[in-house]
């Protein structure tokens, strides 16, 4: 642990901290603060968001569209972009993709502002109708609250990763209520490597976030159908129809995602962005009302059998007893709805694809129940598909079948789907693996290279920095230097290899001892022999800026144990694998020790 000073009320608690608390119990009492923070966190983000919308929409009429729907939106995004360019002062949009980042990038530091800044701006964003879920905002939040009590409590990266880790399973724990799920989705999404003694602060987090939401909001899921209907054995095959569907539509959904947001990030001037941006998803939320705000009311409605109530609030009000316009219309919520989160991020909004993913899942399997039951073949429960639908599409998006799966079972209030939810939830999985190996929040990561992975070896390469393993003691050359001046080189220097250099200190080549043993000691060619006479030029160099991972791919294809590194086309030194080697078991241990 870091060393402290012993002035200042802090300090003075961390001196006698370190002398009567074993650091393995407080990292519980810190995991029990984290837990008390991210529930408070949780539940005012899910009221001020609840109430803004309340305020927005609780005049609208049920039976007609409304102009609002195009407004508010604009109006949100407006409101959020001013507050974080003025305020804020950089991007917070993409929380679960930031914490990521901020373990593989930034040693688990990430900045104080994030305890409550994205709750701010998501409130604007979703409260005013923003096509965006709550749940990356509070997982952004969570992780900042642990990073930063730790950080200020002076712990180390390992312990700042394991409370990054329980800010993350707090944040679910309580905005959903499902404490399970939150331990499930931080060991699936966040984390490297867990062991039992990082299990345990998981927990205490989880539960006392839990706690915390249930004193304050009561005991209530989030949704307010609950189900007790038990698994049909025979609709099996039905479910695996769903899981194949959700599979397909989840690398949709990555893909249109990112695609969209990459359109709208063409666009430079901000201002024309949220001009652009902001139209394009009022239009598309003025044709689909459902799709203002989270969409969990929507996702309530179809469970409870009210799918006619889809149709509230839009110029198709009049053909809510159609059969054949419902289907129209559940249809292009499906394909419509991640176009209409990608133009609310894309355009300047911030909030996360978690709720986005349930709501696509969600009426995806009440199309599918849907189809089923019109055709005859058999009579399934539509709520029974809609969840399972929430889970398959989550899995699929996300990459986190353990987390979808347990997820729904504790917001519909208990465990009497979890065989389906677990088929829905691994065959999507499967499906979407084939055709997208990342998750939405790591795609973006994964292309920069700053992807911290659930693969060991690639996690550990990802925490180690290149410039931390770049020797330089190695002696270099002049390109017309003879041979006498390489030998008196030599004598000084305890490498066997010498980079080869230009006035400009760029590198062009390398001589090996072996290749001059030879006739180092013929002292008449001394004076008539050239350096570049022997250098070899190397057939690959690294770049101070590649990651590691491209650094141990460029060393597996050439074959070599030693390769120089540049920075701007000048020589820096070289990097070998017997460093890398020995600085990777450094880190594995350091990352690993459950002591």
């Amino acid at each position: 642990m870091a060393e402290v000073s012993d002035k200042g009320l802090l300090g003075r608690f961390l001196v006698w901290r370190v002398r009567n608390i074993k650091e393995k119990q407080f990292i519980v009492i810190l995991s029990i603060l984290v837990g008390i923070v991210t529930g408070l966190a949780g539940v005012v983000l899910k009221n001020m968001v609840h109430y803004t919308h309340v305020f927005f929409t609780e005049r609208m009429q049920v039976d007609s569209g409304s102009l609002f729907f195009f407004v508010y939106p604009v109006i949100g995004i407006l409101l959020t972009t001013l507050f974080v360019k003025f305020f804020v002062k950089e991007g917070i949009s993409h929380g679960v993709t930031k914490v990521l980042y901020a373990i593989s990038r930034r040693n688990s530091m990430i900045k104080p502002h994030n305890n409550y800044s994205s709750m701010i701006a998501s409130t604007l964003t979703i409260g005013f109708g923003g096509s965006v879920g709550t749940e990356a905002t509070i997982v952004l939040t969570g992780a900042s609250i642990g990073s930063n009590l730790a950080r200020m409590f002076r712990m180390n990266y390992k312990v700042m990763t394991l409370m990054i880790g329980c800010g993350a399973a707090g944040a679910i724990a309580g905005i959903f209520k499902a404490p399970i799920a939150g331990i499930v989705f931080t060991l699936e999404v966040l984390m490297l490597d867990l062991t039992m003694a990082s299990l345990v602060p998981l927990m205490f987090t989880a539960i006392t976030s839990y706690v915390v939401t249930f004193f304050l909001m009561g005991d209530g899921f989030v949704f307010s159908y609950q189900i007790t209907d038990k698994f049909v054995m025979a609709n099996f095959p039905y479910y695996v129809i769903l899981g194949v569907f959700a599979g397909v539509l989840s690398v949709y959904f990555v893909r249109m995602n990112i695609r969209i947001e990459q359109l709208i990030g063409r666009v430079k001037n901000i201002w024309k962005r949220v001009a652009i941006g902001g139209a394009l998803l009022g239009v598309v939320i003025f044709i689909f009302p459902p799709l203002y705000g989270e969409g969990y009311s929507a996702l309530d409605d179809l469970m409870a059998g009210h799918s006619d109530k889809l149709l509230n609030n839009t110029y198709f009000f009049g053909f809510r007893d159609s059969t054949l316009m419902l289907i129209l219309f559940v249809v292009g919520l499906i394909f419509v709805k991640v176009i209409a989160t990608a133009l609310t991020n894309g355009s300047g909004g911030v909030g996360g694809v978690f709720a986005p993913s349930l709501f696509t899942g969600g009426v995806a399997g009440f199309l599918v129940a849907m189809l089923i039951n019109l055709s005859g073949i058999r009579h399934v429960e539509p709520s029974h598909f809609v969840l399972a639908g929430m889970a398959g599409t989550m899995s699929g998006v996300m990459k986190a079948p353990l987390t979808a799966m347990f997820l729904i079972a504790e917001i519909s209030g208990g465990y009497a789907l979890f065989l389906p939810l677990m088929l829905t939830s691994v065959i999507s999985y499967l499906t979407s693996q084939g055709m997208e190996p990342y998750s939405i929040y790591a795609r973006r990561l994964a292309i920069q290279g700053d992807l911290l992975t659930h693969n060991k070896d690639k996690a550990v390469l990802t925490l180690m920095k290149l410039n931390k393993v770049v020797e330089t003691d190695f002696k270099t050359i002049g390109v017309d230097a003879t041979l006498g001046d390489l030998v008196k080189v030599v004598s000084k220097s305890s490498r066997n290899l010498f980079p080869v250099l230009n006035d400009r200190q760029q590198l062009l080549g390398i001589v090996l001892l072996d290749d001059i043993r030879k006739v180092m000691f013929n002292q008449d060619m001394y004076s008539k022999t050239y350096v570049r006479d022997f250098m070899t030029t190397p057939s690959v160099v690294i770049d101070i800026n590649d990651s590691m991972e491209v650094v141990m791919k460029k060393f597996e294809d050439s074959g070599a144990w030693n390769l120089p590194v540049l920075q701007d086309h000048q020589y820096l030194g070289f990097v070998s694998k017997a460093k890398i080697f020995n600085t990777y078991r450094k880190v594995l241990i350091h990352f690993s020790d459950d002591e």
